[in-house]
């Protein structure tokens, strides 16, 4: 590397898209070159990048040519179209979707947790779900220290999670409730052929489609994502996932149970305290907590509230939030390319 790298961001003018892009601006990123690639209909728009103007391509195989270095955040079927073929151009692809994450020959990176699966790279490595993404960086700390038994989690999700119409959605259905006006939804809980329900000022224990099992695909990704990140096939884990009516930053009640024996609340906050990644905000005395407002623009995973279970000797229980836009996605995408050149994967 003299210059820099030649880098794409597919998804360039989506809420991800531009949160990856801020990113890369922020962290000062070495690019020497920079391609902004969309679908057809976001084509021909400018964005600005350091101050200079980019005109957005429209997405092509042949987009890729001289790629180095490619960010995904357009949709899995856009990543199952035209990731492989970044990859036969040269490039290494990180995706935003949930396109490869379980592929056994894709490595699902989270770096705070499980940076060396980096080196298993096919061409292409997954960018874990969001809820998932704050989940284990919070807990692998814990996991590494006293072991992990057992994972319950109820997750309080933001709408940019379903994208920048969920989040218009809500304003505007906020707005027609305090002006007394009627509205119908159309985006959640789910972006299909499904019901529709009022997201403002309500709450949707629904996000993604239900399967047979009864849980949602949200649920099992977090379900199976976390298995893989942290390596423990026989982990307990079960997951209730729900929409709130909060624009940025998803929020997480964690029970876990370790497997050590004597482990107290302090123990797992001092531990937390100087771990990567992670901001512990836990002084209830003072009301100091992690808050979904507060973690906008901020890429570290906040948590709090910790404190031991009332019957279970080896329980604990935790508050865990962060911005889904940053760490949960573009953040967590840029540090897996920064990985990338830190261990000379990429030259």
């Amino acid at each position: 590397m003299v210059n820099g790298f030649h880098v794409a961001v597919v998804g360039a003018t989506g809420a991800v898209g531009e949160q990856m892009l801020k990113t890369l601006q922020d962290r000062d990123f070495p690019i020497s070159k920079l391609t902004l690639l969309s679908s057809k209909r976001s084509a021909g728009k400018i964005v600005v990048f350091k101050g200079e103007e980019f005109t957005v391509q429209e997405a092509t195989p042949e987009s890729f040519e001289g790629v180095q270095i490619a960010l995904f955040s357009a949709g899995g079927s856009v990543s199952k179209e035209l990731a492989p073929e970044a990859v036969k151009r040269g490039a290494i692809v990180v995706d935003n979707t949930s396109a490869f994450r379980m592929d056994e020959n894709t490595p699902l990176v989270v770096p705070e947790v499980n940076e060396k699966a980096l080196f298993d790279y096919n061409g292409i490595i997954a960018n874990p779900n969001c809820s998932t993404i704050q989940m284990v960086v919070a807990l692998e700390p814990v996991r590494q220290a006293y072991g992990l038994k057992k994972i319950i989690v109820s997750t309080y999700q933001a709408v940019s999670g379903a994208g920048a119409a969920a989040v218009d959605e809500l304003m505007n259905q906020t707005k027609a409730i305090i002006d007394g006006k009627e509205f119908t939804p159309e985006i959640l809980p789910v972006s299909a052929d499904e019901k529709k329900y009022q997201i403002a000022f309500n709450a949707i224990p629904q996000i993604d489609k239900f399967q047979d099992n009864g849980f949602t695909f949200e649920e099992m990704k977090m379900i199976n994502e976390t298995k893989k990140i942290m390596g423990m096939e026989d982990l307990s884990v079960a997951a209730t996932c729900v929409r709130l009516p909060i624009a940025t930053g998803h929020s997480e009640s964690v029970f876990i149970e370790v497997e050590k024996e004597g482990v107290t609340s302090n123990d797992i906050k001092t531990l937390l305290a100087s771990a990567p990644g992670v901001t512990l905000q836990d002084n209830p005395s003072e009301q100091e907590y992690p808050m979904p407002a507060h973690s906008v623009g901020k890429n570290d995973v906040f948590v709090g509230r910790i404190r031991k279970d009332l019957t279970d000797d080896k329980g604990f229980h935790m508050w865990v939030v962060s911005d889904n836009l940053l760490k949960g996605a573009a953040w967590n995408s840029v540090q897996i390319a920064e990985s990338l050149v830190k261990l000379g994967i990429v030259k």
